[in-house]
């Protein structure tokens, strides 16, 4: 089994927050043509495991090796949007408007975030087509940190907080 069919296999909490309706390929294809991007195959063999919502708390922070808004070594990652439209759950499709309404960077796909931050599927160097790298937007101090290279790196790199300073700073 490699990591990330670990992940996969307990990646999902129990709570049905924030979930959308299952995943469809027609809501596929309607997200990357409204999104205009191709989104990572890994990121979609999660969503058709369960279509958004909380994450494990084995699996909802992701390590860095610099200080952040957050904490001294980690960002925090408890949840993912899914694709849908499901009222008052924010969704991978509302991207457009929370890029322009917290004037991020284009082109982007937010996964998670509270508008303070993102973590977002970045697009800016692979192009629309390419496979994006993983970046935290920190939207207060206007800066940017690439987590990893691809989004299955990024879920394979993924821990609980045990083990980290777990100190958190204010934003």
């Amino acid at each position: 089994m490699t990591r990330f069919d670990e992940v996969r296999a307990s990646f999902w909490n129990d709570d049905d927050y924030g979930v959308q309706p299952p995943l469809t390929e027609e809501m596929v294809q309607d997200a990357e043509r409204l999104l205009g991007i191709s989104l990572p195959a890994s990121l979609l063999t999660l969503l058709r495991v369960r279509n958004g919502g909380g994450v494990a708390e084995r699996w909802n922070v992701f390590p860095t090796r610099m200080p952040t808004s957050w904490s001294e070594d980690h960002v925090p990652f408890g949840d993912v949007m899914g694709i849908g439209r499901r009222e008052r759950i924010t969704s991978l499709l509302d991207t457009p408007y929370l890029v322009e309404e917290w004037d991020l960077p284009a082109p982007i796909v937010l996964l998670s975030g509270d508008g303070h931050y993102w973590v977002a599927l970045d697009y800016r160097n692979c192009g629309r087509q390419g496979e994006p790298s993983v970046t935290w937007f920190d939207v207060d101090a206007e800066s940017d940190l690439v987590l990893a290279p691809d989004f299955e790196s990024f879920v394979e790199g993924l821990t609980s907080t045990d083990g980290l300073d777990g100190s958190v700073q204010p934003i």
